[in-house]
């Protein structure tokens, strides 16, 4: 609740003054709290720059591991075990795979992040992954470079996914270490719990495998746009006042059309917190060649290999327009207006925090 009690500028802000229409607005201080859909923008910068240093120069992949949305309601009461899980079933998934002389036969360097929301800040479980397109070899003598097109096929790798959860949920049910409540109540007699399980194995699970683009580090930045800020951000909104909030979603389903959606305010809260995750929990995991305890070595090994391979190496990635980096918190010109989308918003007066608790 403390990133609502800042966005309502109760913790300190500032007003600040279009000098084009004048249009006046009221913005809270940074709060720092990871739910918080104002204060991610230095935390993306920062994990951005850190991450970008640590790539390699090698086509990456992105790939997305789905649960299907029948599981939400065991998921709800069950955040950390099955959010965890999904990692758990994800990453030996790819690894299985990559291993495997029949398809690559080499170790990845994978870096994961959780994403709870969808568009319209309903429950939208997945995990978005960059992945490197090669690996080393077993011995660490050799880069082996993946396909053209795509890493490996993704209804195969559906499938061990959905085999790796389910196992783990089987494996969580028999040690008493899931909560059922709710909607998921009817999990609990023993006879239930073969039959919960068999609707989920008999429906293909989502992998989507996006095809390549601009390069890295465009990769990252995407994906630091889902994994530094919580179901929405400021911008987004459009109206919020008299119990309504409205705000704005890309309906995907219709080509992407950017459209309006308008929720009570309950309804909108209630969505919003769906999407909090458990204290001290990590949302971004390194595996692989990437992981903590060996990242270094395996870092200087593989770009070893690349410079030796460089002249033979094709890059499997289309050449696209980069984005250029974004300006620093010094140089950064003064936002635009977002009411005549013209002027420039400059600060006017500062606002006190007011002591105590937040409500």
């Amino acid at each position: 609740m403390r990133s609502l009690y800042v966005s309502s500028s109760l913790g300190g802000g500032h007003v600040e003054v279009c000098e084009a229409c004048g249009t006046e607005r009221v913005c809270s201080d940074s709060c720092r709290n990871r739910h918080c859909p104002k204060c991610q923008g230095a935390a993306r910068a920062k994990w951005l720059a850190a991450e970008q240093a640590l790539l390699l120069p090698v086509p990456y992949c992105h790939l997305v591991f789905t649960l299907p949305h029948t599981l939400n309601p065991l998921v709800r009461v069950n955040q950390r075990a099955l959010y965890h899980l999904l990692f758990q079933a994800a990453t030996p998934t790819r690894q299985e795979f990559a291993r495997d002389p029949q398809h690559l036969g080499a170790e990845l360097g994978i870096t994961a992040g959780l994403h709870t929301w969808g568009q319209t800040l309903t429950e939208h479980i997945h995990g978005h992954c960059v992945v490197t397109g090669g690996g080393l070899s077993a011995e660490g003598t050799r880069w082996r470079a993946g396909r053209r097109r795509f890493l490996f096929a993704v209804k195969a790798l559906s499938q061990v996914f959905r085999g790796k959860y389910l196992a783990g949920l089987r494996r969580l049910r028999s040690q008493h270490q899931l909560t059922v409540a709710g909607e998921s109540a009817e999990w609990v007699a023993a006879e239930a719990g073969p039959k919960f399980l068999h609707q989920f194995q008999a429906r293909a699970w989502v992998v989507y495998a996006k095809p390549p683009w601009g390069g890295p580090e465009q990769v990252l930045r995407y994906l630091s746009r889902s994994t530094h800020r919580v179901a929405i951000s400021n911008p987004r909104r459009v109206c919020v006042g008299d119990g309504i909030v409205r705000f704005r979603y890309k309906d995907y389903a219709a080509g992407g059309t950017t459209k309006v959606r308008e929720l009570r305010a309950e309804e909108s809260l209630r969505r919003f917190l769906l999407h909090g995750v458990p204290p001290g929990f990590v949302r971004i995991r390194h595996f692989g060649l990437l992981a903590h305890r060996t990242r270094s070595a395996h870092r200087t090994r593989g770009r070893q290999l690349r410079a030796v391979a460089a002249a033979a190496a094709t890059s499997l990635l289309p050449a696209g327009p980069q984005e250029s980096p974004p300006a620093s918190a010094a140089t950064a010109s003064p936002p635009l207006c977002p009411t005549c989308r013209v002027g420039r918003l400059r600060v006017i007066a500062r606002l006190a925090p007011q002591r105590g608790i937040p409500p």
